[in-house]
Formats: C-alpha cells, sequence, structure tokens
C-alpha cells in the first residue's frame, strides 16, 4: 500500500517538554470545548485519558511494543523512521505493494516479516503484532485499521483518517468498542504553539467568534481530468489489484499511482481531505467544529472521476455549547481570502487560517499551526495547554499506559474527519447547498450524494466483518 504523503516539519517537542502525571489523574469525557482544554492539561505524559476508553492490556509500560506497518513509501517510509527511532518499539512486519519500496524498507528492518497484502499479514502474524500503522492512500485507510482493531490491535492511520464519512464514524466507533489506542497523523496536534492557540480561543481572546477562513497551496498534483483511456502495462514491481483493494477495478496508469492519486474520487480526497485535518485543526480543537448544518461550494467545474481544479466551500455551524453559530470557508487550487481579512499582515500566506471574532483575530501562518498571531486588538492571556512528548510518542506512550493520546479516533480525529470530509459532498452538488443530518449520516436538498457517504466496496476489501 504505497503512500506519497508528505511530512510536515519536524516541529514536535521533546519529552523534555511534557508534564508528568500518574495515570490515576485520568479524567472524563469533556463536556464542553473550554473542558476540553483543561482537561487535557491534567492527563499527563503528553496525552489525555478519554472517557470511557480503556485500552486492551496487551502491552504493559515495561513492554516493548511490536508494530507492523502498513505502507512504507513516501509518509510511509516517515512513519516507519520515527516509530523505529522511539525506543521500546520493534517493528515486526512491513507491507506494501510496491516491491520497491517494500525492499528499500527491508534493508533497514531486517528481522520485519515482509507482506504485499495486509490481510495474510493480519492471518499470519496477528498474535505477533501489538500495533498497525497505516499510511497507504485514503481508501484503503478503513478496512485496513478497522481489520487491525476488531483483531484488538491498536492503530496509527495517517490522516485524511478514511475515504468516506460514514468510514470515519465507523472507526470512532469500532475503537471504542474494541478498546484500543488509537490516533490519527495530523502531527500538528502535538505542536504546542497549535495546542496554545486552542486554548486562547477557549479562553475568549477573540470574543464571539463569526467566521473563519481555510485556505492551501494544494492541489499539488493535477484534477479536473478525465480517466485516462490508455491501458499500458502494469508494472512488475506493482502489486496492482492489491493497490486497487476497496476500489471498483480498473487498469492501471501512473495517472493515479504513485502520487497523483489523491486528485481521484475513488482512492483521494482532493485537496479538502489532503490538508484540513492539519491545516483546520487549531480552529476544530479550540472552536469544537462538529456536524456542521450545511456546505455549499464553488468550484471549476466538477465531473464523476476527479476534484477540481480550484474550489471555495462554505460551512454553516450552528450553536455548539457556549461557541455561537458561525462560518467556515475552505479556499484551495489557488484561491485564498481577501487581504482585508487580514489587516496588518503584509501578504497573504501560501496556506493558512485566520479566525475572526468581535475582539479581533488570530492568524495560523501553514499548516500545522507552527505560527500563531494575534491580530486586530486581541490581547493574548496565560492559559494552561497540554504539552506533548512528541505525536508518535503520544501513541506509543498511551498503548504502555493504558491511555488515549489527542487525536484519538472516538473523541477527537473521527468528528474531525466528518466535518473535513462533508466539503466534498458539496463539490459533488454542482453549487447547490447541502444540509447535513450529523445524527443520521444523511445529506439532504441535493440528490445522488448517498454514494458519496457510504460507498460501495470491492468483494473481498470491505469494512464489514
Amino acid at each position: 500500500m504505497v503512500s506519497s504523503k508528505t511530512p510536515p516539519p519536524e516541529n514536535t517537542p521533546s519529552s523534555s517538554e511534557a508534564h508528568n502525571v500518574s495515570s490515576e489523574q485520568a479524567v472524563a469525557p469533556f463536556s464542553s470545548r473550554r473542558d476540553f482544554l483543561k482537561k487535557s492539561a491534567l492527563a499527563g505524559a503528553g496525552f489525555w485519558v478519554a472517557g470511557n476508553l480503556h485500552a486492551s492490556a496487551r502491552v504493559s509500560v515495561n513492554d516493548s511494543v511490536n508494530v507492523a506497518c502498513i505502507g512504507v513509501g513516501g509518509q510511509g517510509q516517515s512513519d516507519t523512521n520515527n516509530l523505529r527511532r522511539i525506543e521500546g518499539v520493534n517493528v515486526v512486519a512491513i507491507c506494501d505493494i510496491d516491491e520497491k519500496n517494500l525492499g528499500g524498507a527491508s534493508r533497514k528492518f531486517k528481522d520485519a516479516k515482509q507482506y504485499f497484502d495486509y490481510r495474510e499479514m493480519f492471518d499470519k502474524m496477528g498474535k505477533s503484532i501489538d500495533a498497525v500503522s497505516i499510511a497507504t492512500p485514503d481508501h484503503t485507510h478503513a478496512p485496513a485499521a478497522l481489520r487491525a482493531m476488531r483483531r484488538g490491535l491498536h492503530v496509527y492511520c495517517q490522516k485524511p483518517l478514511t475515504h468516506t464519512i460514514y468510514e470515519a464514524r465507523l472507526m470512532g466507533k469500532v475503537a471504542r468498542e474494541n478498546k484500543v489506542i488509537t490516533q490519527m497523523g495530523n502531527q500538528g496536534t502535538a505542536l504546542s504553539s497549535l495546542r496554545e492557540g486552542a486554548a486562547l480561543l477557549q479562553a475568549g481572546v477573540l470574543g464571539r467568534v463569526s467566521e473563519i477562513h481555510v485556505w492551501t497551496n494544494r492541489p499539488v498534483w493535477p484534477q479536473g481530468a478525465d480517466r485516462p483511456t490508455e491501458t499500458p502495462p502494469v508494472p512488475s514491481h506493482i502489486h496492482w489489484d492489491l493497490w486497487l483493494g476497496a476500489a471498483q477495478e480498473r487498469n492501471f496508469h501512473p495517472a493515479y499511482h504513485p502520487f497523483k492519486w489523491r486528485g481521484w474520487w475513488d482512492f483521494g480526497t482532493g485537496a479538502l481531505g489532503d490538508m484540513a485535518c492539519h491545516t483546520l485543526n487549531l480552529a476544530f480543537m479550540g472552536l469544537d467544529l462538529r456536524d456542521p448544518l450545511s456546505v455549499k461550494a464553488q468550484t471549476s467545474g466538477t465531473n464523476n472521476e476527479t476534484f477540481p481544479k480550484w474550489s471555495e466551500i462554505e460551512y454553516e455551524f450552528g450553536q455548539q455549547g457556549e461557541r455561537a453559530p458561525l462560518k467556515l470557508r475552505w479556499y484551495d487550487g489557488g484561491r485564498k481570502p481577501e487581504a482585508k481579512l487580514l489587516e496588518g499582515v503584509e501578504r497573504v500566506p501560501n496556506t493558512g487560517l485566520i479566525i475572526i471574532g468581535e475582539k479581533g483575530a488570530l492568524l495560523s501562518e501553514g499548516d500545522y499551526g507552527q505560527k500563531i498571531k494575534l491580530l486586530g486588538g486581541a490581547e493574548k492571556v496565560e492559559v494552561d495547554y497540554e504539552r506533548s512528548p512528541g505525536h508518535f510518542k503520544e501513541w506509543i506512550q498511551g498503548i504502555q499506559s493504558n491511555s488515549q493520546p489527542m487525536s484519538n479516533f472516538p473523541d477527537y480525529a473521527s468528528p474531525l474527519t466528518e466535518t473535513v470530509l462533508l466539503g466534498n459532498l458539496a463539490l459533488k452538488a454542482s453549487g447547490q447547498k447541502v444540509l447535513w443530518d450529523a445524527k443520521n449520516l444523511k445529506a439532504t436538498g441535493v440528490e445522488g450524494l448517498d454514494a458519496i457517504v457510504n460507498k460501495e466496496y470491492r468483494k473481498g476489501f470491505g469494512i464489514e466483518e
């Protein structure tokens, strides 16, 4: 399962920044956005303990963690290398549909068993594995992760967590039911700057927030194209049927593999899916941006094969706890917010986030929340927030101490992914407003969107037991 995801810069805090708090200080689920960050600060060791989530006891605090890595090229190579640097982690299996990727990884992980098919890996090594990392094209995330969690294995899965909204909801449910430790690979979640920014929002430094603007320099791959008609031979080192996985059958073409799959509906989630779990992360954490009421998009034009060359998507959110209703606008393909929205900033960054409230604004430059500025009279205050030992360490330490990282599936990553992927329904709606019933995972107001919320799977690669 080859991946071509681009890793973020290494900006995660060192382990010396982590608060050392005992496991007895575990806390109940947060009841509000403010409560979330307050309780996060008490959870200790770089992660917060989510209520009603008690992990399986396969690994204790003094045990090594045996990890299998699905996808060891591109972002998968980065993730696998990051895991191997953590004391107490043993990479015992590596899996990739690309023999070149697998061969390269095997030179570093000489003792790891090698597989092309994650299903075979689980069948043969399931009892020897404690945890799994997944860095594959988006359409493979849920089939692989759900299979792992139902075996009681802990899971780290790259962003976006899933290919569809239904998968995101199911991933959270299965993670909770099987009491496993989970984390999505939105690495900025571990940055102190992002967590401080979210805490500032919780502290009310902007007052009532009315609008949010998020933009990216993606796509950096082709979009707005039709399906290729050529049928070149499958390269000898590629296991094409396994790469297709859950997707419906089609011929190999370099327009899909190894990197350009992100722009295709059957495999990726476009610019929004690629980056919003990063760039929107700070606002989601600080303002609890769950369950939008509606989405509507402007685009360069849509088809049933690829995402548009550019899009602007407007989300509407209702009242959520202490947070008032607000609107969020997403921009990609070279689109950006108007410069007047960033008064006091010399130029609009290529990628970023601005949150506008009655007392001023908060600007996050870049994708990961690594550079935060308060604008327009907003005044910084002292806030409490949890320091992280580093994104991957949060997951491993969570496995060893039976506690959940910040970006665990049920309480954080699944809801964030649902919010993000809802925007892609608007791309299919051709300018019409899509109304969203989050409780029932139902889009109304536009016909023909059910297949985007919950797709069909090729036999042998489904998500249900």
